[in-house]
C-alpha cells in the first residue's frame, strides 16, 4: 500500500468511531418524521459532541446515530449561531472521543481529512490540502465568521459539523460550509475557536463575549515592518470593516489598520484576541495596538457586551 493511503487510513481509525450522524425529527400528525441530518463527534468520554448551529437550531428532537449505528437521544446544551457551533449530550456509555489538535500548527498546503455524512451516506470520508488560512466567512445570522480554515476536501450537505483531521488523526476544524457553484471551496470552524466556544456553551449555555465591532482577516507581517518597530509577531489582523457607533469606532480605529496587540499581549491570530475579550473585559478600557501606514500607534478601547 502507498504511503499516502496508508496515512489517510491510520488517521481515520483513530476517530471513525467518534464521529456519528445527527439527525432531527419534527412530529407531524402525531408521526414522528425525520426532518434534517448533520454530523457530529464526540470530543469527551461522558458524551459531550460537537456540530453546528445551523444542524441543530430551533430543534427539540435531536437524534445521535452511533458508528455502530446504536440510537441515542441528544440534549442541546447550548449553540453560538455567530461561529455556527453548538454542544449536544448523550448520555448511557462509556464513549471513546477524538483528540482535538492546534489550528495554529497548521500550515497551507498540509493533508487534511473530512469525516461525515453527505446526503445521508453514512461515514464519508474525503481527503484534501489546508488550501488557505485566516479566511472569513459569512454565518447564518449575517455575521462575520474569522480565523476559518479553507480545504479542498469535499464537503456537501450532511458534513456540516464533522471533523477535520490531520495526518495524525487530531480533530484541528469542524466542518460548515462549502460555497455553491463552486468546486473545492469548502471551511471548516478553526478548533481552537471550537475549544473556547465549548468551555462557555457547557459552562453557561451561551457565550458571553466582550465586542470590538470590527471585521478582521490574518495576515502575514512582512519582515521590514516587523524589523521597523521591533514586533515579535509573524502574524496579525488586518482590519477590514469597523461597525458604526462600535466600540473600535469610537476609539478611533480605522478600516486598513492592523490589530498586532491587546493589552500588550501579542496578537497573532482571531483566537488570540478571542481569548482576551472575556466577559471581565466588558465596560473597561483597554490598549489596542495598531499599525496605520507604517507607524505605530495605541488606543484605548472599552469593550461591550455583545447582543
Amino acid at each position: 500500500m502507498d504511503s499516502y493511503s496508508a496515512t489517510i487510513i491510520d488517521a481515520v481509525e483513530k476517530v471513525k468511531t467518534a464521529v456519528v450522524k445527527i439527525e432531527i425529527f419534527n412530529n407531524t400528525n402525531k408521526k414522528e418524521q425525520l426532518s434534517g441530518t448533520g454530523s457530529g463527534f464526540l470530543f469527551s468520554s461522558d458524551g459531550y459532541l460537537f456540530t453546528n448551529s445551523h444542524v441543530v437550531h430551533n430543534s427539540t428532537n435531536i437524534k445521535v446515530k452511533l458508528h455502530d449505528g446504536a440510537c441515542r437521544q441528544a440534549t442541546l446544551i447550548g449553540e453560538d449561531p455567530d461561529t455556527d457551533l453548538a454542544i449536544l449530550k448523550i448520555s448511557d456509555a462509556d464513549f471513546t472521543p477524538v483528540k482535538l489538535g492546534d489550528a495554529d500548527q497548521l500550515r497551507i498546503g498540509q493533508l487534511v481529512i473530512a469525516i461525515g455524512n453527505p446526503l445521508g451516506f453514512h461515514h464519508t470520508v474525503t481527503a484534501g490540502v489546508v488550501s488557505a488560512l485566516g479566511r472569513m466567512l459569512e454565518s447564518q445570522n449575517g455575521r462575520m465568521m474569522d480565523s476559518m480554515i479553507q480545504t479542498d476536501a469535499a464537503l456537501n450537505p450532511g458534513n456540516s459539523g464533522g471533523p477535520l483531521i490531520n495526518a495524525d488523526g487530531e480533530v484541528i476544524g469542524v466542518n460548515t460550509a462549502a460555497i455553491r457553484g463552486a468546486q473545492g471551496l469548502c471551511f471548516a470552524i478553526n478548533i481552537n475557536t471550537a475549544k473556547e466556544i465549548a468551555s462557555q456553551l457547557i459552562r453557561f449555555g451561551k457565550v458571553k463575549r466582550a465586542y470590538l465591532g470590527i471585521v478582521m482577516q490574518q495576515i502575514e507581517l512582512v519582515p521590514k515592518l516587523r524589523a521597523m518597530h521591533a514586533l515579535p509577531n509573524k502574524q496579525a489582523l488586518f482590519i477590514s470593516d469597523v461597525a458604526t457607533g462600535s466600540p473600535a469606532e469610537k476609539a478611533g480605529i480605522l478600516s486598513g489598520d492592523i490589530i498586532h496587540s491587546f493589552n500588550n499581549r501579542m496578537i497573532e491570530t482571531s483566537d488570540n484576541l478571542f481569548k482576551q475579550l472575556t466577559e471581565d473585559k466588558i465596560g473597561q478600557f483597554h490598549f489596542i495596538g495598531i499599525l496605520r501606514s507604517n507607524l505605530k500607534k495605541e488606543f484605548r478601547i472599552t469593550p461591550v457586551q455583545r447582543n
